[in-house]
């Protein structure tokens, strides 16, 4: 949303100081500036373990549910006055390959919650033995068109078309996954700032603070390292000053 405001210049930066309210998070929301706008939640409770007699840790199930609501609501009132502000909306462009159920699933659950916050969507299904040159071709119109702000290509793509040169094509401004190399870079690197944060390891950081979970210093166990989730996940945890443990399936070297 802060990328969307600069990019139309310094009347869009006078607009976005004037009208609306700080963003909800930072493009790189540490611990020390990605504060919580809603009420914490209950700490974790302590029991009585009959079997031991001793006290200890119960265990609870962070909902994630009434955090992702609040930040709907939240995303949905700057959209109401960006419109408000300067005519205009933040755009969303999703390229889908082939015919994966879990995929088509996934971009429906995009497309439906950027309907409810406002955010205006286009979706280009390409079929499963569609060219790299087509796929290719169909990024680059996305990162010309002044009315897109944001590009995600939904992945796995099919095994024939080459991930990484997919990945690399994307506008870094528009990159909304936070996959391409000058995201992910800056965010393995101390003292620099991705534009956009990948979303499966942002939301699992921001369930530990809103919960109050103190992180910092702690040791943390991340299974896989793909750039989805593994890898992103375990950088955004470093960064936030966490010890990481890599388990990895060694087959994958066989």
């Amino acid at each position: 949303m802060v990328g969307f405001w600069h990019r139309l210049g310094n009347k869009g930066k006078a607009l976005y100081s004037a009208t609306l309210s700080p963003p909800c998070s930072s493009p790189l929301t540490l611990p020390h500036i990605w504060v919580p706008t809603q009420t914490p939640q209950r700490p974790l409770s302590s029991g009585f373990h009959r079997a031991t007699g001793k006290t200890q840790s119960a265990a609870e199930i962070m909902s994630g549910k009434p955090i992702a609501k609040d930040i709907n609501l939240r995303v949905a009132a700057e959209i109401s006055r960006m419109k408000a502000a300067i005519g205009r909306l933040p755009g969303l462009a999703v390229v889908l390959v082939g015919y994966r159920e879990d995929s088509h699933a996934y971009v429906h659950i995009n497309l439906k919650a950027c309907n409810e916050v406002g955010i205006k969507t286009s979706i280009v299904q390409l079929p499963q033995d569609c060219t790299q040159d087509r796929l290719i071709d169909v990024v680059s119109s996305f990162n010309s068109n002044p009315s897109v702000h944001g590009i995600i290509v939904q992945l796995p793509l099919p095994q024939h078309l080459e991930e990484e040169t997919i990945i690399n094509f994307v506008s870094p401004e528009k990159d909304v996954d936070g996959f391409h190399p000058l995201n992910i870079g800056n965010l393995a690197l101390r003292g620099r700032e991705p534009l956009f944060i990948p979303c499966a390891p942002k939301a699992c950081i921001e369930l530990l603070l809103r919960y109050r979970v103190e992180i910092i210093g702690k040791n943390a166990v991340v299974i896989g390292r793909s750039k989805i989730a593994g890898l992103s996940t375990s950088l955004l945890l470093q960064v936030t000053h966490i010890f990481v443990l890599y388990c990895i399936d060694i087959r994958m070297f066989e």
